[in-house]
C-alpha cells in the first residue's frame, strides 16, 4: 500500500463550474492554499448550458419596481466587465464574447410595451433606444421600439477554460464512488478527505481549513456524504431550444408584460454553423413538452417575434438542464447568492452565472483571515501527476439528433 502523504490546505472546492472556479482564482490571489476536485468536466451541468448573459436585473425589474433579486446582481456587469476587460482580477481578457450587449425588443401586445418602459427601474445598467439603421439584422422587421442593453454575452466553455488555464496545477479530477472519503469529527466538521488518485491508484489525505460545496446539483449527495441533512437543494428544470444554420446573429430578449417572452443568444459550432440558444418563457413552458411539441411552440414563437427571419434551412433540437439552488420553502429562486454554513463547510451557490464573484466574497469573508505560511506554500507538487478534468463540451455539440424546419424527419449530427 503506498504511504498516504497528508496536506494542509486553506480550503477544499467540490465543483468545477463558473462559482468553483473563480473562488478557487480569488482565494489563491489572496495568498491562501487551495484545490478544486471535480467529478465530471469542468462547467458539466449548469455553467456550459447557460446563456452567458451577466444579467444586471433587467428581467427583475420588467414590473417597474426594484426587486431584490435586481439590487443583488445590479452591480455584476460592472465587475465582469472591467475583468473581461483586463482592468482588475481575474483577468478574463481572454475570454471570447458573443456580444458587447443584449437587444432589447418588444412584441406587439400592450403588456409587451409597457414592459419596456418598466426595465428602466434602479438599474446600473439601464436600455438604450436606437435608430432603426442601428438595429441588427435579426430586428430590422420587428414593430415598435428596440433598445440595447450593456449586459456582455460571453461564450461559457471560453470562460471556463480561462480560469482552467490559470489554476491548472491545483484542479483535480476524483472519483466520488471509489476514490474519496471523509473522516468526520463529533460535530461533521471535515478533518480529512481521503483522496486516490484515479491513475496511479496513490492515496492523499487533505487536511483542510475549510470545505466549499460548489457543485450546484451535486451539492444535495455531498451534504449526505457529510450527514448535514440541514442542508437541501431544489431544482427548477428549463427545456431549452436550439436553432442552428443560416440564423443572423442576435443576442437579446424580447419582453412581453413581466417575463422574458423569449431570450437568444448566438454561438459558432465546430463545424462553423451559427447556432441560437432560446430561452426565457419558452423554456420554462417547455418544461411539460416533449422535444418535439417544444420545437413546434419554438417556431411558432419564432416566427411571431421575428418576422424578418428565414427559418427555411434551420435544423432545431432542444435540451434540458436544472437550476439547482438552495431549498426555499416556496420553491422561488432565492434573490441573491447563497452561503450556508455548518461548521467548517460552506454550501455555496451562485443562483446566477453573474453572481460568481459575489458569491466569492461571501465565502471568502466566512474563511479563517489568518492562515499559517505552511498552508500558503506551493503545494502543486503533490498533484502532479494527477489527471486535470477538461472543460465541458456546448450542448450543441453533444446532441445527435436534430430536426429540418416543420419536420418531424430527425436528422444525425
Amino acid at each position: 500500500m503506498p504511504e498516504t502523504r497528508t496536506v494542509p490546505l486553506d480550503l477544499v472546492i467540490f465543483g468545477g463550474g463558473a462559482a468553483g472556479l473563480w473562488l478557487l482564482d480569488e482565494v489563491r490571489r489572496r495568498g491562501h492554499s487551495a484545490v478544486l476536485l471535480e467529478a465530471h468536466q469542468l462547467g458539466s451541468g449548469q455553467t456550459i448550458a447557460s446563456q452567458g448573459i451577466i444579467h444586471g436585473g433587467l428581467k427583475y425589474t420588467l414590473s417597474g419596481l426594484l426587486t431584490p433579486s435586481a439590487q443583488a446582481i445590479a452591480e455584476m456587469p460592472v465587475i465582469w466587465r472591467r475583468c473581461l476587460g483586463g482592468e482588475i482580477e481575474p483577468n478574463l481578457s481572454a475570454v471570447r464574447l458573443r456580444s458587447e450587449y443584449c437587444y432589447l425588443w418588444r412584441s406587439t401586445s400592450l403588456s409587451g410595451m409597457l414592459a419596456m418602459a418598466g426595465a428602466r427601474a434602479g438599474l446600473r445598467v439601464t436600455p438604450e433606444k436606437i435608430s432603426p439603421a442601428e438595429r441588427p439584422k435579426a430586428l430590422t422587421a420587428c414593430k415598435g421600439s428596440v433598445a440595447r442593453l450593456n449586459e456582455q454575452v460571453i461564450e461559457p466553455a471560453s470562460f471556463l477554460q480561462v480560469l482552467a488555464d490559470r489554476n491548472r496545477d491545483r484542479l483535480l479530477k476524483v472519483d466520488l464512488e471509489s476514490g474519496l472519503e471523509f473522516e468526520l469529527d463529533s460535530e461533521n466538521n471535515v478533518q480529512f478527505i481521503r483522496l486516490i488518485n484515479p491513475q496511479t491508484g496513490t492515496p492523499v489525505d487533505l487536511q483542510p481549513r475549510h470545505v466549499a460545496l460548489c457543485a450546484g446539483g451535486g451539492n444535495e449527495q455531498l451534504a449526505i456524504s457529510l450527514r448535514l441533512t440541514t442542508i437541501q437543494t431544489q431544482r427548477r428544470p428549463l427545456h431549452m431550444v436550439l436553432v442552428r444554420g443560416t440564423v443572423p446573429e442576435l443576442n437579446g430578449h424580447c419582453l412581453d408584460g413581466t417575463s422574458t417572452r423569449v431570450t437568444i443568444t448566438t454561438s459558432t459550432d465546430s463545424s462553423g454553423r451559427r447556432v441560437w440558444q432560446v430561452g426565457g418563457q419558452i423554456s420554462e413552458d417547455g418544461v411539460d413538452m416533449t422535444a418535439s411539441d417544444l420545437i413546434q411552440h419554438a417556431q411558432r414563437e419564432l416566427r411571431e417575434i421575428l418576422p424578418g427571419v428565414d427559418f427555411a434551412t434551420a435544423q432545431w433540437s432542444t435540451y434540458r438542464v436544472d437550476r439547482a439552488e438552495p431549498a426555499t420553502s416556496s420553491g422561488i429562486r432565492p434573490d441573491d447568492a447563497v452561503v450556508h454554513i455548518r461548521g467548517n463547510v460552506f454550501a455555496a451557490w451562485p443562483t446566477k452565472l453573474a453572481l460568481a464573484p459575489r458569491l466569492a466574497e461571501r465565502v471568502l469573508a466566512e474563511c479563517v483571515a489568518v492562515h499559517d505560511t505552511a498552508r500558503a506554500d506551493d503545494v502543486s507538487a503533490y498533484f502532479a501527476k494527477w489527471p486535470r478534468p477538461e472543460v465541458a463540451l456546448p450542448p450543441w455539440e453533444c446532441q445527435q439528433q436534430w430536426t429540418s424546419a416543420d419536420s418531424d424527419n430527425p436528422q444525425s449530427n
